[in-house]
């Protein structure tokens, strides 16, 4: 129990710097043109390498998964509303689980 309390608290303390170190460090404005862009994009960049290996594993089938993902794919290259994309991800995937 103790290990558990120790373990919690470090995870606590790292968190709560990760948070807080660059706002006390980088307090100027950026004025780097390419940095600023380069930090623009990054939490997308971060959010597509977390949830695109997944993708293909959600369904446990690959040929389900990447049939859900091109549907999707094709929706939003299309401008669809986010709630269609993912219907139509789900009944591709379910389609292509059927036949």
């Amino acid at each position: 129990m103790t290990e558990q309390l120790i373990y919690i608290a470090v995870m606590a303390v790292i968190t709560y710097l990760i948070r807080v170190l660059p706002i006390t460090v980088f307090r100027k404005e950026i004025t780097s043109q390419w940095l600023t862009s380069f930090l623009y994009y990054v939490p997308y960049a971060v959010l597509a390498a977390l949830t695109f290996p997944a993708i293909f594993t959600a369904t446990g089938n690959v040929v389900t998964s990447t049939a859900g993902t091109l549907v999707a794919l094709v929706l939003a290259y299309f401008d669809m509303g986010l709630v269609i994309v993912a219907v139509g991800a789900v009944a591709g995937a379910l389609l292509a689980g059927i036949f």
